[in-house]
């Protein structure tokens, strides 16, 4: 089987990436939103600056967690363990989508169908 060019797989990479995202788009908002909403109100209770609690949020959705920023009350560390199940749902959501865009590219007709 003859392989594409290089630049005619990335280009067809890139458009299957592209139809994924505008599909999951409405989902990998709400849970970006619902995470960032988690986050802002750790930061209020905690008595954090806006870019702290923004901070903290990817920070902690990530699952890097630095320590710099570390909530202190009950309510707030359930908070953030909710902002990292969300943030394992953004990254296997992100996951799935790059590995439905990569199978699409290499099928022979670039739809993902065999």
């Amino acid at each position: 089987m003859n392989r594409p060019a290089p630049q005619t797989l990335r280009r067809r990479f890139f458009v299957a990436l592209g139809h994924a995202i505008h599909v999951t788009w409405p989902v990998l908002s709400a849970i970006l939103a619902i995470q960032l909403a988690l986050g802002l109100l750790t930061g209020f209770v905690e008595g954090w600056s806006l870019g702290d609690a923004v901070y903290f949020t990817f920070i902690t959705g990530l699952t890097i967690g630095y320590g710099d920023l570390v909530p202190r009350q009950a309510l707030t560390r359930a908070l953030a363990i909710g902002i990292g199940f969300f943030g394992l749902f953004v990254t296997a959501l992100i996951a799935a989508i790059a590995v439905h865009a990569m199978r699409s590219t290499l099928t022979d007709d670039g739809s993902g169908n065999e």
